[in-house]
């Protein structure tokens, strides 16, 4: 064979491969680069150099240093000159910067590649101005980044059995990264949205002998004239019964954001847990909440990289600050905010990351009791002020100053400034900060008291405390609502919610939408108990099932319509929704037992904090308690219920994992002592079962 014929020959090879890859004959295919620009850049060749100068001056070293430090430090110097970074100045202090930066920008803003989500487009301009606050205080700036996904995104997907179990996949693998840089004197992690940012803290509460500060992502401001983030994921559910056409969803769907930056314009998880890291005093006070691109977020991460230097000087670490003390004051500012259920997951994971005693559901129970909801804002109502509407009335700290004049905080406690709490708080109350921002908010005809409000303003607006845990022979472990997201039109006189109606049970919440939006044989009906079971972590890795809730509020008779589920919701969920019911359908759960046309009742005592889920029917008729109980334990949990077929195995593992570890109630952690134990104590039985065998043999 000549050469030609060899190359020819291997010329139709290669065709035919590629053929097979893109599918020729199709639009992918006809569409695809020409082959010759794959295989080859001619230009590129010509310009390969074999050597380069290499970085000009010397390594400040010294005998010593050579003598005792790890070749890795050593190593470490000669990497940071190769990048570029001044010789002279490599001896400084070392600040790791940890992000959850996603997308690529151009210098002008632009999109070279998109992000998931606004939450972490724009936040590599907080970790640079940060890096630069940093160098021109005498540091070394050093950033890495663990992106995250949005939940907005993966709603009504297979990517949402994702969504939970990353949250401490990121947090190891931000330790991790942490630890990797053996030299850093202190840490700065920066997020914004609902499962970077519990990441970002667990992981810095788990490394908190070090000095370690957050600087939250902020807000995107809401479009004029526009519906806001949440609504606009109702638009399927809304055009699919009817409400709005085609050319209003598709103008509103691409006019949420006001800006390119920032989690929702909604008190969701994204928001909620930003406010969770000031009241932890992990981030400067009145730094949750900014709205993202603006001068003064700008500005947060720079007085943020004042404050870790400080941090740093006084040698004090993130230990001091995340105390005991200090999670009991975030719990209270959740209640009075009103913030998202999510946070009953991602508080005591962060508790339990520092080392800390984890809150129970009794503690959440006292916390609630204790706090009244003092925040206006977007789902709760009753006016529904944007988070930056937020922002500006104070968030955070003007929370405090009430929770304060109640007597209900430690302002003992010390905070991310080096002081304590009573310090900032003093501050903030006589700030020209304060000042000026409430005034641009009255300006622009909203009144600051009317959105963080004072106890008393809050209970003369009928504003209520936020949380129940309901019980009952459906949820003997409990069960989680936020009870001030109901309709108040359908709450009693006496402040109770009671509904009692027939189950629509659905094991998948693909099924459970389309009967929502009307488009089964069997639609969803005012009336109906829509409970969705085995989407607990073992089924579905705890999926968020906002679409179901947020097409329910924005449709004229779904008020009427409670959901029960194992699962959880979004942060802008509202109406009678409870969830995190437990035990979980797939771990042998009361949920897991009912059927279509079951009778089930809801009581929850807004007033008192109580609630109960309860069967009570079949649809063959009434059951007393006793015979409800009975029903209940002869009952096969139901065929439907079973790992969704695409979980994947790491959502498996997690679930395995956190299962032992004391499950939702205990945060979702990896509570590694009894993971071992439980392995341990499982290889023993293996063990002893196969020399049972073998002696049989």
């Amino acid at each position: 064979m000549t050469a030609s014929d060899g190359s020819a020959h291997g010329g139709r090879k290669l065709a035919h491969k590629v053929a097979i890859v893109t599918g020729a004959g199709s639009d992918i295919g006809r569409a695809a680069p020409p082959l010759e620009r794959i295989l080859d850049t001619p230009t590129a060749v010509e310009q390969v150099r074999l050597e380069g100068e290499g970085p000009a001056g010397s390594l400040p070293l010294t005998a010593e240093m050579l003598r005792a430090e790890p070749s890795g430090n050593l190593f470490g110097l000669t990497q940071n000159v190769g990048m570029g970074w001044n010789p002279r100045e490599v001896r400084r202090p070392e600040y790791l910067i940890v992000s959850t930066q996603g997308g690529l920008r151009g210098e002008d803003g632009h999109p070279i590649a998109l992000g998931y989500h606004t939450g972490h487009w724009e936040i590599g301009l907080l970790v640079r101005r940060a890096a630069e606050t940093l160098r021109e205080e005498g540091g070394t700036p050093f950033a890495v980044y663990c992106s995250d996904p949005c939940d907005g995104r993966s709603q009504g997907t297979t990517a949402m059995f994702d969504s939970l179990p990353y949250r401490n996949d990121a947090a190891q693998v931000l330790r991790r990264m942490i630890r990797s840089l053996p030299t850093r004197a202190a840490v700065m992690g920066v997020a914004t949205c609902d499962k970077g940012l519990p990441a970002v803290m667990q992981a810095l509460a788990g490394e908190s002998a070090l000095p370690g500060i957050v600087v939250p992502g902020g807000v995107t401001l809401p479009a004029a004239g526009a519906e806001d983030a949440g609504q606009v994921q109702t638009l399927g559910a809304r055009f699919a019964h009817g409400l709005v056409d085609l050319e209003y969803a598709s103008a509103m769907g691409c006019r949420a954001c006001g800006s390119s930056g920032g989690g929702c314009q909604f008190l969701g998880t994204a928001a909620t847990s930003q406010v969770v890291a000031e009241a932890l005093g992990m981030a400067l006070p009145h730094s949750a909440l900014s709205p993202s691109g603006e001068p003064i977020w700008l500005d947060m991460a720079h007085r943020s990289a004042l404050a870790l230097v400080r941090l740093h000087a006084l040698g004090m670490p993130l230990d001091h600050i995340l105390t005991e003390r200090a999670i009991e004051n975030a719990m209270l500012v959740h209640a009075a905010f009103g913030g998202s259920t999510n946070l009953l997951l991602h508080i005591p994971a962060i508790a339990h990351a520092a080392r800390r005693r984890r809150p129970t559901v009794d503690d959440w129970n006292r916390v609630n009791r204790a706090t009244p909801r003092l925040v206006d804002a977007l789902p709760n109502g009753p006016r529904n002020y944007t988070t930056v509407q937020v922002f500006m009335a104070g968030a955070v700290a003007e929370v405090m100053l009430h929770l304060r004049e109640m007597g209900l905080l430690d302002t003992g406690v010390l905070t991310v400034t080096g002081e304590t709490l009573d310090t900032s708080l003093d501050w903030w109350l006589e700030s020209g900060r304060r000042r000026a921002l409430r005034a641009r908010l009255q300006a622009a005809g909203v009144e600051p008291d009317d959105v963080v409000m004072s106890a008393s303003r809050a209970r003369a607006k009928g504003l209520t405390s936020t949380v129940v845990f309901p019980t009952g022979n459906l949820a003997p472990d409990g069960s989680v609502i936020k009870a001030t997201a109901i309709d108040p039109s359908i709450v009693d006189p006496d402040g109770v919610y009671r509904h009692r109606g027939p189950t629509r049970v659905f094991t998948d919440e693909r099924e459970a939408i389309e009967a929502v939006k009307g488009g089964t044989e069997h639609p969803i009906r005012a009336g109906d108990v829509l409970v969705l079971t085995g989407v607990g972590p073992s089924g579905t890795g705890m999926e968020e099932t906002a679409q179901v809730t947020m097409a329910l509020k924005f449709l004229p008779w779904g008020k009427h319509v409670p959901i029960l589920t194992d699962a959880r919701f979004s942060g802008v969920s509202t109406g009678a929704c409870i969830g995190h019911v437990g035990p979980e359908a797939l771990a042998g759960g009361p949920i897991g037992k009912l059927r279509d046309g079951d009778v089930v009742e809801i009581v929850i005592d807004r007033v008192a904090l109580r609630g109960r889920v309860d069967l009570v029917g079949t649809s063959e008729g009434a059951l007393t308690e006793e015979e409800a109980g009975a029903v209940l334990a002869a009952r096969p949990t139901h065929p439907g219920v079973r790992p969704h077929p695409k979980l994947p195995d790491d959502t498996r593992l997690w679930a395995a994992l956190q299962r032992v570890s004391g499950g939702t109630w205990a945060g979702c952690v990896y509570d590694v002592d009894r993971i071992v134990e439980a392995i341990e104590a499982g290889l023993a039985v293996r063990s002893r079962a196969g020399a049972d065998e073998r002696l049989t043999v």
